[in-house]
């Protein structure tokens, strides 16, 4: 009875845990660095954003999609774009991008499924004779067809391509202060994810999801932030300006 019930047991956790992604949908994990400028006291709220990647202009149409996310998630500390006659704080650079792929072995876990069959039964069938319009049973032998039934998992070694995804937001002040000194950075969020997805554009949005609480904070480490597309933080980001 133990085996049994331990494969039963084991069905059973495995079903459920298919219903739970199911309702929760793809689920994505981020690494999450915050850096905050200690000497800088003041709040400042106003911006002005820029493109942090030499390579990529400020009016290309994927850093325009970027940009108006970053700037949804700035929105919920409080913080907004300077008016174009306005002078701002806060020069955001904004940066983001792909590496290189690179291969791992990983062991996976693989379900086994065997066909189980049921042995023949014998069914009574009521029948009317089609002539004198007799009631008769007759009995009838049925055999049900083969059925998959998940028998456990088996651990495979898999070659897999990451992909690793990033984006970095810095805050620096507008103007240096008296004499040569350059412009502090005031505040930094990096972001990355690594999987076997390589859209990057499908990706932005939510890296800034993840940012978004780690903005103008300061993290003694690096911390995991877990995501679905359901998450209140997604939805409020993709919803734009």
């Amino acid at each position: 009875m133990r085996p049994r019930f331990s494969r039963f047991l084991n069905v059973a956790l495995f079903v459920g845990s298919l219903v739970l992604l199911a309702g929760c949908g793809s689920t994505y994990r981020f690494k999450v660095d915050a850096v905050k400028n200690p000497d800088i006291g003041e709040e400042k709220k106003s911006y002005r954003i820029v493109s942090g990647n030499p390579e990529m202009d400020s009016e290309d149409l994927r850093f325009k999609e970027a940009e108006n996310y970053v700037k949804t998630a700035l929105s919920s500390k409080g913080m907004y774009e300077a008016p174009p006659e306005a002078e701002a704080e806060m020069v955001i650079e904004v940066d983001f991008g792909m590496e290189e792929p690179r291969t791992e072995m990983r062991t996976i876990s693989v379900p086994i499924y065997v066909t189980v069959r049921s042995p023949p039964r014998i069914v009574k069938v009521q029948t009317r004779d089609p002539k004198t319009g007799q009631v008769r049973w007759i009995e009838m032998v049925v055999e049900d067809p083969p059925q998959q039934q998940l028998a456990g998992f088996e651990e495979r070694i898999v070659t897999v391509t990451v992909y690793e995804k990033y984006i970095r937001i810095t805050a620096r002040e507008a103007s240096g202060g008296d004499g040569d000194r350059p412009p502090r950075e005031i505040w930094s969020v990096y972001v990355k994810n690594e999987d076997e997805n390589d859209n990057l554009r499908e990706y932005v949005p939510l890296m800034v999801s993840a940012a978004m609480d780690s903005v103008d904070e300061n993290s003694s480490s690096a911390k995991e932030v877990v995501l679905n597309d359901s998450d209140e933080r997604v939805t409020f980001v993709k919803k734009g300006m």
